[in-house]
């Protein structure tokens, strides 16, 4: 079967699903309308013992406010008895399921009227006698009392959706004729194109749905794109900055680059030896990593302190300790300390 086929399968399914839901919900406000004398009683519910609410003489109309009310209800009309015919068949248990199709192919043999002109209902219970069959009472009238009927209701305002009937034997009316199968074809039509066209825009709406998520997908994928490229940039600005001021970031060449600027022992010696006048003598000299601190004896402390300065060798330089006199009273003994500014890293050709 294909694809197409099972689709309207099933969409004709849900239609007479559909269908049968609102009659079902309809018939639950119901009047039950039967025969009384020359005019007829109306009833709540069903006909034996729903409560009367009008009774319609013969060619006098029900009040206005009465069929405003019968609109909106699920009308029934019950036949008279006398105005019904019974016939029973006997039909084995196993064909149940094609009783319909059975009733009808025999309904010109059970019928006093021709097949086109007669309404009919059966029912179908078990034999008392033989288990195996099933004993079906066929009810039938003429179309004629059926239209006559309803003319006569249509006239009083009540638009009949059913026409009933029972015979002696039932306890409850089985349908002769339903407004329903008149328009079952129609109405199942309608249904058939209504449920097409919400499966339609229900479709529309889940593709709409779903591009709209697909491209709000695409759009923080983008902008989470952008963000990284952005931050990407920015790294590299930072790292270029790093490498512009002479920090690499490879460790071996840091540790190289480190190697080459820190001070060496014998160019700050050389370097105090140029800058400390002969008077200075130098007792105690100290190097971790770029402090310098050296000790001696001198006859002007103070004036050391300048000479070391502009060399441009030190920085920062201070007495670290009190400045005292010597033993032989004549000079005084200093504590010096500064730092060793770094040298410039040497290029390789």
């Amino acid at each position: 079967m294909r694809i197409d086929q099972i689709l309207q399968r099933w969409i004709d399914i849900l239609a007479a699903l559909l269908r049968e839901a609102l009659e079902t919900w309809r018939s639950r406000r119901s009047y039950a309308i039967a025969r009384d004398n020359d005019g007829f009683v109306v009833r709540h519910g069903g006909v034996d013992d729903g409560a009367v609410v009008a009774a319609i003489a013969s060619g006098t109309p029900p009040s206005g406010e009465f069929v405003r009310a019968a609109r909106r209800r699920f009308i029934t009309f019950e036949l008279p008895v006398d105005e019904v015919a019974v016939q029973k068949i006997s039909v084995p248990a196993r064909a149940g399921e094609f009783l319909a199709g059975i009733v009808h192919n025999q309904i010109d043999r059970l019928s006093p009227w021709q097949g086109d002109q007669v309404a009919y209902g059966f029912f179908a219970a078990s034999s008392a006698k033989d288990p195996g069959n099933l004993d079906v009472r066929v009810l039938m009238t003429s179309r004629a009392a059926v239209d006559t009927a309803r003319t006569q209701l249509a006239a009083a305002g009540l638009a009949v959706d059913r026409v009933l009937a029972r015979d002696q034997e039932s306890e409850s009316p089985v349908v002769l004729w339903s407004r329903l199968d008149g328009a079952a074809a129609t109405e199942q039509k309608l249904m058939r194109r209504s449920i097409a066209a919400d499966m339609i825009a229900l479709l529309g709406l889940t593709i709409a749905v779903s591009g709209w998520a697909q491209f709000s997908a695409a759009a923080m994928r983008s902008d989470s794109d952008d963000f990284a490229d952005r931050s990407a940039a920015l790294q590299r600005q930072l790292e270029g900055g790093r490498s512009a001021s002479g920090t690499s970031s490879d460790p071996a060449e840091q540790a190289w680059n480190l190697k080459e600027m820190a001070p060496s022992a014998v160019m700050i010696l050389e370097a105090l030896s140029r800058t400390i006048p002969d008077a200075a003598y130098l007792s105690e000299f100290s190097l971790q990593n770029a402090t310098v601190r050296v000790t001696g004896l001198t006859d002007d402390a103070p004036s050391l302190i300048a000479p070391l300065e502009k060399s441009g060798k030190f920085a920062d330089v201070h007495f670290f300790a009190p400045t005292t006199r010597a033993p032989d009273g004549a000079s005084f003994m200093f504590h010096i300390e500064g730092r060793a500014t770094p040298h410039p890293v040497s290029e390789s050709n």
